[in-house]
């Protein structure tokens, strides 16, 4: 590792149709011993505002070997305020130095005056919602000067207010600003069991040229009063019901870059490993099926 890191910039990296896995310090040591391929790593971009220290060393060493993508968790795209430019202004020095091939956000909102809230927080599928987050995406990648693309978010209620589907407010910003699209395959499985939500008209209502990116994880079943709610903790294998859905994703959008989130109860390297293997066969099926049919 350098100790030099900051000297360093990368030329931007674009992530192939392959399984990806998010970043861990408890598997830094076993990725330097083991280079394991095929690759390449999330980054949650608030982990790495700070401008030195081990953590950059370490994502220094791995940048060389491995394509990035930065996931990032505070920027708040859905609130009402104003964006936070200091945190756009520390993402866009992690983006020039670094340059990872895909960056991402949330359709959500964290963030009120100068209080954060750890959690990703529903909008109200409104048109005054729509244009709030149109304008805010916008100032985002023009500030960044790269596209971002935004996630559907897992939720645990439903706006009455809301008038538009999740799949037509996203695709607008999609449409009306050139960002991307990050499909939560176990966003939208969580959400169906919540809120009963028609997964096939879902995935079949996004247009795939705007999905640049597909995540997949494990979430936790709640029982409250005899009432089941999933909840979306990042810390589980992927279940079978959410593979089948990854499959009708394929499907639907082709085989794009997708990632293992695993973020709460955090396994061994082999553990992602083997889920990002079975990810890989799925997208190679959908690989064979694609060349056949050109």
């Amino acid at each position: 590792m350098t100790k030099n890191a900051s000297l360093h910039v990368f030329d931007c990296e674009p992530i192939p149709a392959i399984a990806g896995i998010g970043l861990k310090p408890e598997h830094f040591e076993n990725i330097f011993e083991d280079k394991p391929k095929p690759l390449w790593f999330e980054v949650h971009t608030e982990n790495y505002m700070s401008d030195g220290g081990p953590s950059h060393q370490y994502l220094e060493a791995i940048r060389k070997d491995y394509a990035l993508s930065f996931h990032g968790v505070s920027l708040s795209i859905g609130s009402a305020g104003p964006l936070n430019k200091n945190i756009l202004k520390r993402t866009k020095k992690l983006i020039d130095r670094y340059q990872p091939g895909l960056i991402s956000e949330h359709l959500s909102w964290s963030a009120h005056d100068n209080t954060y809230f750890n959690d990703l927080l529903p909008l109200p599928y409104t048109e005054e919602t729509l244009t709030l987050v149109i304008d805010h995406v916008d100032e985002t990648q023009n500030f960044l000067g790269r596209q971002i693309s935004i996630e559907n978010p897992s939720t645990y209620l439903q706006f009455i207010d809301s008038k538009i589907p999740e799949y037509e407010f996203l695709t607008q910003v999609a449409k009306i600003t050139g960002c991307g699209l990050l499909i939560d395959v176990n966003n939208l499985y969580v959400n169906v069991r919540n809120h009963g939500i028609n997964a096939t008209e879902w995935l079949v209502n996004i247009p795939a040229e705007f999905v640049q990116e597909i995540h997949l994880a494990g979430h936790h079943v709640n029982v409250i009063e005899d009432q089941e709610i999933l909840i979306d903790d990042h810390g589980s294998n992927v279940c079978e019901d959410v593979w089948e859905l990854y499959e009708f994703a394929l499907k639907v959008f082709g085989p794009k870059p997708s990632l293992i989130e695993w973020d709460t109860r955090i396994p061994s390297l082999d553990v992602l490993r083997l889920e990002a293997s079975i990810a890989n066969r799925y997208l190679t099926t959908h690989k064979v099926k694609e060349a056949i049919n050109a």
